[in-house]
């Protein structure tokens, strides 16, 4: 998903040159979901930035796996919804998924563009994917708390409760940072927990789900307070599939590294392990 605005980076974060060679932090991950076994990339982006994408991604990508660039528009909406809806901006990223369903034919993966995952995430995605062919279930790459935190300013987390290495329910922290020596979400003021586990969307969904966000959507759209800023989550849509097709989420220990940009003051740490990592042979330079 490439459809961000960055709203406390300042910028589109997804486009910003952070490799070495100015690669684009989603470019490594795309590096690591070849490498793990992924064939098909389709990505998710904003009507402006639709023909940028395409031009740079074919240029640098065409020998190495089929690509698709989706728009994901606000006038876009599934058949049975009204369509007098007045907005501007995307409906959020359950409908951001909505919009790649023409693209997508098989059990798929979700990740952000502005997050760098790690190697071990995508293998153990693509693995788990292999190995439940014939499960129901969907999946969850989950990271630690306490890796995934700024020193910048505080960051919003999906904290979840795991039972048995499956997902029982994600709670919504607006504000964790870390003070002294414990990590505090100002908004609720709770304390919690260095390896408390934390979704960073990297989701893994079979592919009647497409199905379901027609009529989640359209149930949304209804439920919504402010039309013009309500947004309809991936996380909640994800929840109630699973409550009415009684499946479970398996969460998956991504047994790699997170980091990401959330500030522009992130900007200079997450080139400094870039270039560290290619410096290690973790991945080549040029990465194409």
């Amino acid at each position: 998903m490439a459809a961000g605005s960055g709203s406390r980076y300042g910028k589109l974060k997804q486009f910003d040159e952070l490799g070495p060679c100015k690669e684009f932090l989603m470019e490594f991950s795309i590096y690591d979901a070849i490498k793990a076994g992924f064939n098909h990339i389709v990505f998710i982006t904003r009507k402006e930035n639709k023909d940028y994408l395409n031009q740079y991604l074919k240029k640098r990508l065409s020998k190495h796996i089929k690509i698709n660039v989706v728009v994901q528009e606000a006038t876009s909406l599934p058949e049975i919804c009204d369509k007098d809806y007045k907005r501007k901006k995307p409906w959020g990223t359950a409908h951001a998924i909505w919009c790649a369903k023409n693209f997508i034919t098989k059990d798929f993966a979700i990740i952000n563009a502005d997050d760098f995952y790690g190697y071990n995430s995508f293998k153990n995605a693509f693995q788990y994917m292999n190995r439940k062919q014939n499960n129901k279930n969907f999946g969850l790459v989950c990271y630690r708390l306490s890796e995934t935190l700024s020193e910048f300013g505080s960051v919003s987390r999906g904290v979840c409760k795991v039972e048995n290495n499956k997902l029982i329910s994600i709670n919504e922290y607006l504000k964790i940072q870390k003070e002294d020596n414990m990590i505090v979400d100002s908004s609720s003021g709770k304390t919690l927990e260095k390896n408390d586990l934390v979704s960073m969307n990297f989701w893994i969904c079979k592919n009647d789900f497409f199905i379901f966000l027609e009529n989640y959507i359209n149930k949304c759209l209804k439920e919504l307070k402010n039309i013009e800023k309500d947004e309809i989550y991936l996380p909640f849509a994800i929840k109630e599939y699973s409550e009415l097709n009684n499946i479970d989420i398996d969460v998956i220990d991504s047994l790699s590294k997170w980091f990401g940009i959330t500030y522009i003051e992130d900007k200079r740490k997450s080139i400094k392990k870039l270039n560290e990592l290619t410096e290690n042979k973790h991945y080549p330079s040029p990465l194409w």
